[in-house]
């Protein structure tokens, strides 16, 4: 090879240097990001794409679950809570002495207004021990609220604020519930903290309904509890749970979770149940304390075996206290209390769990054994006084 062959290959190689990298950008980029020297097809491509954004096509991504969240949303409220808590301090390195200091903290939740005239749901541990609640609505308005009344035991509390044209959700019924529907989980916990005032939408399906748990270390007791594997995000707490309606079927209270993130296990309070207590509440501004006048015991090998009796299911009722309700009953020291309003009762724990759905004014039906037989006596809840 000649000098003249050597040059010739080399300038060859240059000019491939020089070119063979802008036609590998240009032939990797997205055609959106190409070339401004786009084919004729693709010009006509991308027409095509402009006329299918049409209306029609747009309200084809609509559906029930859309429809169902766009409803309730307006409704979906942020909770901004701000409670005391008292802090003990050391005042003495060497002796050990304390000051107890008031120490403010900031806490958020969700609700959801659920009449005209302000009325709003949330859950009793979002808002207990509060000294200050605001309230920020969807379309951005902010309220100071104040609190109408708490139903400690079954989580719910109510709060009202003033204001004109409300947005307010309907409520469903908890008791048709069917295990696969639709379940749609709304909350609105940041509000505050961003700009975009709209609530979270999770969405899944009911996956078991009458799901109990026993007294936890807050003295709350959970009953008939929704399950549901639409994502309850922290902060979500006292927001809705609706269905395909966009009706309230339940207010989102807590999940199971390891790691604290959603894993698909979240429960809501059923909204038959949080309707009876709100209404107790706006009434009365507590949840009255009931009299029934008979305190029960478990039963043991020793009292079964004396009784005769084939198991040991069941509280004995070991006081019945004079003229009181369930004296009036009928009810006697000595009855075994096998059945509650038609729930089994096998021990005190399923007892306490019945007796806390119940409001004063209720008739209880009370199944028993006595002397072996089996007896139904109707007793009424009466307000302690």
């Amino acid at each position: 090879m000649n000098r003249n062959h050597v040059i010739f290959i080399l300038i060859l190689t240059i000019v491939g240097l020089i070119f063979y990298p802008v036609y590998i950008k240009n032939s990797e980029l997205p055609e959106s990001l190409g070339s401004e020297n786009v084919s004729e097809d693709i010009e006509n491509k991308r027409v095509n794409d402009k006329d299918l954004k049409t209306d029609k096509v747009y309200s084809s991504r609509k559906n029930a679950i859309t429809n169902a969240a766009g409803i309730v949303e307006p409704a979906v409220v942020s909770v901004n809570v701000i409670k005391t808590q008292i802090v003990k301090r050391r005042r003495s390195f060497f002796f050990g002495f304390y000051d107890e200091v008031p120490y403010s903290i900031q806490g958020i939740g969700s609700g959801v207004i659920f009449s005209v005239d302000g009325f709003i749901l949330t859950n009793a541990h979002v808002v207990e021990g509060a000294t200050e609640i605001k309230v920020i609505l969807t379309d951005t308005r902010q309220f100071d609220a104040k609190i109408i009344g708490i139903d400690t035991t079954h989580d719910i509390a109510v709060i009202k604020i003033e204001g004109n044209d409300l947005p307010f959700a309907k409520f469903g019924d908890s008791d048709n519930l069917i295990i696969g529907e639709w379940a749609i989980a709304l909350g609105n916990p940041y509000g505050f903290l961003i700009k975009d005032s709209k609530p979270s939408v999770s969405v899944g399906v009911i996956s078991a309904i009458n799901r109990d748990f026993a007294e936890n270390k807050d003295g709350k007791i959970y009953r008939h509890m929704v399950q549901t594997d639409a994502a309850i995000n922290p902060g979500n707490s006292g927001g809705p749970l609706v269905n395909i309606y966009g009706e309230i079927i339940g207010i989102n209270t807590f999940i199971f979770s390891e790691s604290g993130g959603n894993i698909g296990i979240g429960f809501a309070i059923p909204v038959n149940a949080v309707k009876k207590s709100a209404r107790e509440l706006i009434e009365f501004g507590k949840i009255r304390s009931i009299w029934f006048g008979f305190r029960v015991q478990e039963l043991n090998q020793l009292i079964a075996s004396h009784l005769e009796l084939k198991s040991l299911d069941g509280v004995l009722v070991n006081y019945i206290q004079r003229k009181s309700p369930a004296a009036k009953a009928g009810l006697k020291e000595g009855d075994i209390i096998i059945e509650i309003n038609g729930n089994t009762i096998k021990d005190t724990r399923d007892a306490e769990l019945v007796v806390s759905d119940i409001s004063v004014g209720d008739e209880i039906e009370i199944g028993i054994l006595r002397n072996k037989k089996a007896l139904k006596l109707n007793l009424k809840a009466v307000e302690y006084k």
